[in-house]
């Protein structure tokens, strides 16, 4: 097996995908409100002080907490059809297509939500993804905390392995953007770093 591993936000897209989803579930006006109420954890973040998976947590939490599971699924998909499309790096999703055509097991791993991200990959072709998703409680109504954790950094690497669960793939092949994927880079034999 050959194994072609994504990221997705700056990657296969042009800009992070979460914000423009949240607006997408709020609408305009709730979403800019939200801003102003999640700004602390955001500039904690942007500085080094909060960690990514906390800053996260808090922002979902904020403007998705509390809402009923299938809403969240159905915004997720229709994001996933109406919006995403625009947000598509042209030359990465070619290098995507090129995986699929050469008969790779092409694999999305992304901190990105399951809500949207997954509905997109289906649509795609895509092997496996390996994401962050949204826990929800008994009463199926979304809680704002990421489970089983922010597919981010080592948890890509965990992830990865977990997946493979002991296959040795001939070849793997890694593309991403950030510090975030420093660790599935790790794993791979050919790293492609795209920039801008």
């Amino acid at each position: 097996m050959r194994l072609a591993l994504f990221d997705f936000d700056g990657t296969l897209t042009t800009r992070d995908s979460l914000m423009p989803f949240l607006r997408h579930v709020v609408g305009t006006p709730r979403f800019v409100a939200g801003l102003a109420a999640t700004s602390l954890p955001l500039l904690s973040y942007a500085l080094g002080y909060l960690r990514n998976d906390v800053a996260k947590q808090r922002v979902i939490g904020h403007f998705l907490g509390g809402r009923e599971r299938a809403e969240v699924e159905a915004a997720g998909r229709e994001f996933a059809r109406r919006h995403l499309p625009a947000m598509l790096r042209a030359s990465t999703l070619a290098a995507l297509r090129q995986h699929q055509e050469a008969g790779d097991t092409c694999v999305l791993v992304s901190a990105s939500l399951d809500v949207y991200v997954q509905p997109w990959a289906d649509a795609q072709g895509l092997s496996a993804v390996l994401c962050s998703g949204l826990e929800v409680n008994a009463q199926q109504r979304v809680t704002g905390r990421i489970q089983p954790a922010n597919c981010y950094g080592p948890e890509k690497a965990r992830r990865i392995q977990e997946w493979l669960a002991g296959r040795r793939p001939s070849h793997i092949t890694a593309w991403g953007d950030s510090r975030g994927d420093a660790e599935m880079f790790a794993l791979a034999d050919t790293v492609h770093q795209v920039r801008g």
